[in-house]
């Protein structure tokens, strides 16, 4: 045999095609190249609390979780995941078996999709999205139905538009992809909005995967209110939960989805072939860290609001146009103040005039001209570091 044999066809196939590298990977290597500030791609520069670092190190040295763990997820996690939904949201899960451990959010969301989804089955989705939705979706040979969130600058927030949503439910509609707290607006869904939410998917008889990675990340008045909580949806709804964001250990890959077991078992039988198990010390630690005081959850939402109202006022005075969030560790800002619409462009220049890594929040649209104007900073970044930003930002288009 010389070498490959050729095709006549691509060899990435039709439903992936249009997903390349994504601009998290493009983005982060332009700020290794120039030296910038990476504001782009959502993780932490510090570390999350030592005494739960300290807990994956004791798990390691006691040979917990060095070997495979169970399918599910080691008990001690699912049972803290369990209390975790009874204690802040009144919800009752069985920990054997209405609760799954997974390799992170996005883990979860592709084997939700993958297990839930028939080709030609249609989601629903709030768009801008997180990009790995529109992959999943695809992977599962589902069609996506984008709903988008419309810019509301006298209240300075994206705005779910209930009748559009309710028009874009078909026959062929399977299921309803819902995030919030969103990433990356920063729109946390009223109470109101939910309900009408939870209403509609009881009266179509659809499934709901809910989205809530960033529940401890919310702001000023905003409220988190998990869709399982409302009339007729415990048992329609996936709900898929986060270590990463809320004790900043991102690179763990804990994840969770909690759900009746009948949608568990389903997801179970995906994830199963995806990576069977994956973190198995660091469950151990993220099971202590479920258990942390109130006061760690009221500090760390202290701490980025703090965060975020920094970076706010520095892009405002260095004249974009700013959402400020209710939610997420994301701020999404429009620069056609600056006199620029094009934020692909505006990002990738954005380095050399500036030294700060940003995303064109159209990657995360269908309609790529709805977002074109658009582009998100994290502010999930030591102090410091967002001070230096803000001042390199004051003169974005010199």
């Amino acid at each position: 045999m010389t070498g490959m044999t050729s095709t006549a066809r691509p060899f990435l196939n039709r439903r992936l095609a249009a997903f390349g590298t994504t601009i998290f990977a493009e983005m982060s290597a332009l700020a290794v190249r120039t030296g910038s500030i990476n504001l782009g791609q959502g993780f932490p520069d510090t570390d999350g609390p030592e005494e739960v670092r300290e807990a994956a190190v004791r798990a390691l040295r006691d040979g917990r979780g060095n070997q495979y763990p169970p399918g599910p997820g080691v008990p001690e996690l699912r049972t803290a995941v369990a209390d975790h939904q009874r204690r802040r949201y009144g919800l009752t899960f069985d920990p054997d078996t209405e609760v799954l451990v997974t390799a992170g959010a996005t883990e979860a969301i592709a084997a939700t999709l993958l297990a839930l989804l028939e080709p030609g089955d249609e989601v629903v989705a709030l768009e801008p999205y997180y990009d790995s939705y529109a992959a999943c979706i695809a992977m599962a040979g589902g069609t996506r139905v984008p709903v988008t969130l419309r810019p509301d600058p006298e209240r300075a927030r994206f705005r779910l538009d209930l009748d559009e949503l309710r028009d874009a439910v078909t026959d062929r509609t399977r299921l309803l992809l819902i995030n919030t707290p969103h990433n990356p607006t920063g729109t946390v869904l009223t109470r109101a909005e939910l309900t009408t939410i939870a209403e509609l998917a009881v009266e179509r008889d659809l499934l709901v995967v809910t989205d809530e990675v960033y529940e401890h990340l919310v702001f000023d008045e905003a409220e988190h209110v998990p869709l399982a909580t409302l009339p007729g949806m415990r048992e329609r709804t996936v709900t898929i939960g986060s270590a990463g964001k809320t004790f900043s250990f991102t690179g763990w890959k804990v994840g969770w989805v909690t759900a009746p077991r009948e949608l568990v078992s389903a997801v179970r039988s995906a994830k199963q072939f995806l990576t069977y198990v994956a973190s198995g010390p660091f469950q151990y630690a993220v099971a202590e860290a479920m258990h942390l005081p109130d006061s760690y959850f009221a500090d760390f939402r202290a701490d980025m609001l703090a965060k975020r109202d920094l970076l706010a006022g520095g892009l405002e005075r260095a004249g974009f146009k700013v959402f400020r969030p209710a939610g997420t560790y994301f701020i999404t800002t429009d620069i056609r103040p600056l006199g620029e619409s094009d934020g692909f462009a505006f990002c990738r220049a954005l380095p050399e005039r500036c030294g700060v890594v940003a995303i064109p929040n159209a990657v995360f649209y269908d309609h790529r001209e709805q977002g074109a104007p658009f582009v998100r900073f994290a502010f999930c970044k030591r102090t410091e570091v967002l001070e230096e930003a803000a001042a390199r930002l004051k003169t974005p288009t010199a």
